[in-house]
């Protein structure tokens, strides 16, 4: 069996994530850390309703096709008795 690798390497562990956090206080400073985790909430939260709106469509329009495809089948059914 052939070893495989992660995909983006492995995932930072204690001493690591510290350094990450340092690099983003030094970039961003103290005060905007706050504000930019709460937009990217807001960012996830807009994502999230999006995409449940999109899957509820996709449902409505996948009963639509059953629904219709059931009604040709009857309509059909109904012809073939209606010409004997």
């Amino acid at each position: 069996m052939l070893p495989t690798a992660p995909l983006f390497g492995a995932i930072p562990g204690g001493p690591e994530m510290i350094v990450i956090l340092l690099v983003l206080v030094l970039l961003f400073g103290a005060n905007k850390i706050p504000k930019l985790a709460r937009s990217t909430g807001q960012a996830m939260g807009e994502f999230r309703k999006g995409r449940e709106q999109i899957e509820d469509e996709l449902d409505e329009m996948q009963g639509e096709d059953d629904d219709s495809d059931t009604e040709f089948v009857d309509t059909e059914m109904n012809s073939e008795t209606n010409n004997n």
